[in-house]
């Protein structure tokens, strides 16, 4: 059984692992997926190529799931701050580039390609609220499925984590393809949850890297990564990049978007 959606995933990908070859990353999905047996198993690959700084493989099933916290549904829509850009406030898509997503009952709503903003960012710290749809009848793999990339390029997965055992490095909250959350803070289906991201990108002295980019990540008001470092290829992200949601045609909806740029 093999996901649809995988080969939308291998750009982002390829991004990030920089001392792995992009024909093998391509090999990963030739590869058979090993289905979990119980609730205790993930889906993943056991063949894939090796992560440069870590004993696991991409997407690898033997990685640990992360810890299930079942948290309250957030009941509340947070203010931005008075110097925060909104992004989506649900009356229009003005900061978007143009789209295919739909605007429905003050939300956006993901049908298929990216939606990207028209502004450019370095470091931020990103707020926004999303809901997966329940009872969403596509395969396992695309339960929920879309992502946040960052400069459009790393990103931090949304998936329906409560119901699937994604590989660990792909589950809800991840940075994708590389490290996995801390806890897995989801809620179920069909409830809203929230995204707080801090970001701060790669630092540079001409082309030598002084600091790699990190991030921070609370979902449902839970930290779910550490001011984590980002691993890989960053040096063809520089300069600023837009913040994008990805399209994998599952119709997870969006609200509340807003940014405070610290460049």
């Amino acid at each position: 059984m093999k996901s649809k959606f995988y080969n939308l995933k291998l750009f982002a990908i390829g991004l990030i692992l920089t001392t792995v070859a992009t024909a093998s990353l391509t090999s990963i999905y030739a590869h058979d997926l090993v289905i979990p047996k119980n609730e205790n198993e993930s889906y993943g690959y056991s063949d894939s190529p090796k992560q440069p700084w870590s004993e696991f493989r991409v997407h690898d099933p033997s990685r640990p799931i992360p810890k299930k916290l079942n948290p309250t549904p957030p009941t509340y829509f947070q203010e931005a701050p008075s110097d925060a850009i909104v992004l989506f406030d649900g009356s229009n898509l003005d900061a978007w580039q143009p789209t295919k997503w739909n605007l429905v009952d003050g939300t956006i709503e993901c049908t298929s390609g990216v939606f990207a903003t028209k502004e450019k960012f370095g470091a931020f710290q990103l707020h926004l609220e999303w809901l997966s749809p329940a009872n969403f009848e596509g395969d396992w793999g695309n339960q929920g499925n879309n992502g946040v990339c960052l400069l459009g390029a790393y990103e931090i997965q949304v998936f329906d984590s409560f119901k699937i055992n994604n590989y660990p490095d792909g589950a809800c909250g991840s940075v994708y393809g590389q490290t996995p959350p801390l806890v897995n803070a989801c809620t179920p289906a069909g409830n809203w949850q929230t995204y707080d991201i801090f970001f701060t990108p790669a630092k540079y002295d001409g082309d030598k890297l002084l600091e790699s980019p990190r991030v921070t990540i609370l979902q449902n008001g839970i930290m779910v990564q550490n001011n984590q470092e980002i691993y890989g290829a960053t040096s063809h992200f520089k300069g600023p990049g837009p913040i994008v949601l990805s399209g994998h045609g599952c119709p997870v909806r969006f609200r509340n978007i807003w940014i405070r740029s610290f460049d």
